[in-house]
């Protein structure tokens, strides 16, 4: 048996309903893996998973989908995804449920080699919003020389979409603040602030043609200029928006959608072999002891500087 601390959640709610507790992981069986995790990525689906209003026998939660460290241990005649891997390699998991942990057992199919070229907190916190930028691409059949208008460009999902987008020739004008605009130049987009007028500054901005859009916020603004200015409802996916895609008929993402969870499982290779290219950036904002989870989680929630968080055991 293996020591490891863990953070769960002891009710719902915010932050404050967060503890850490020791957990004993038994040695790992065929098709396991025992991970020492190195760090742990953020995610703002980490905290919608306690939020308020849940049903209280699912208590106590754990939380955390994905994670970056060392191998201490496989199952049996057990490989992992990426194939072989020993005692000691560095591993990328995803997709899991109980990543803010200082150790834990994973399947060994969701187990990857680590790109030499990330470093343990990028790393960890790649696939979610990387296989996620992956399939709104998809959906909306974006091609070379089009113009793709992505809505909170500056968050996680977004700054994958942006990066993806470039990677196929397309033009990219990114809603966000103004203090990411260079950020977003950084990647090739053309950033746009947010408010009234947002329709006429991308129509601007995009010379006055916008073939698809990806909507990583949700917000009626965002939606509305988006329908706007894309002819085709088809070729408008939102991450966040499923009341309004409901009712406007365009394209929605995530766990509603039952095309989402095999299309990211299938695109963690492709978006693995993008960052050991050096063809896809996983930027860092902060990064928090995992003694200090509540208050990281409070940064997640709030505003923090650009770029992903991450908990380091």
């Amino acid at each position: 048996m293996t020591q490891a601390r863990r953070w769960v959640a002891k009710d719902f709610g915010g932050p404050e309903v967060l503890v850490e507790i020791v957990v004993e992981l038994p040695g790992p069986r065929p098709g396991e893996v025992m991970v020492e995790v190195r760090a742990a990525g953020m995610n703002p689906a980490d905290y919608k998973h306690f939020g308020a209003g849940q049903d209280p026998t699912l208590l106590p939660l754990s939380t955390g989908y994905e994670v970056a460290g060392v191998i201490l241990a496989l199952g049996p005649d057990t490989e992992i995804a990426s194939g072989g891997g020993a005692v000691g390699d560095e591993v990328v998991v995803f997709q899991i449920f109980d990543g803010y942990s200082s150790a834990l057992n994973a399947p060994a199919s969701d187990v990857f080699a680590k790109p030499s070229t990330l470093s343990f907190p990028e790393a960890a916190n790649l696939l979610l919003v990387g296989t996620t930028a992956a399939e709104t691409l998809h959906v909306i059949g974006l091609s070379a020389g089009e113009t793709v208008l992505v809505h909170g460009a500056a968050g996680g999902v977004g700054t994958s979409v942006v990066q993806q987008a470039g990677l196929l020739d397309a033009t990219v004008v990114g809603t966000a603040s103004e203090r990411d605009f260079d950020a977003l130049r950084g990647f090739g987009a053309t950033p746009v602030r947010y408010g009234p007028g947002l329709e006429g500054r991308v129509r601007e901005a995009a010379a006055g043609r916008v073939d698809a859009a990806v909507d990583t916020v949700g917000v009626d603004e965002a939606i509305d200029a988006s329908l706007a200015l894309v002819s085709d409802r088809r070729r408008v996916v939102s991450t966040a928006a499923f009341g309004r895609a409901a009712q406007d008929g365009f394209q929605t993402v995530g766990a509603a959608n039952p095309n989402s969870g095999p299309f990211r499982a299938a695109a963690r290779r492709t978006v693995l072999e993008l960052a050991a290219q050096r063809k896809l950036a996983v930027p860092i904002g902060a990064t928090f002891p995992l003694t200090d989870t509540r208050r990281a989680v409070e940064a997640l929630a709030g505003r923090h500087p650009y770029g992903k968080l991450a908990l380091v055991p």
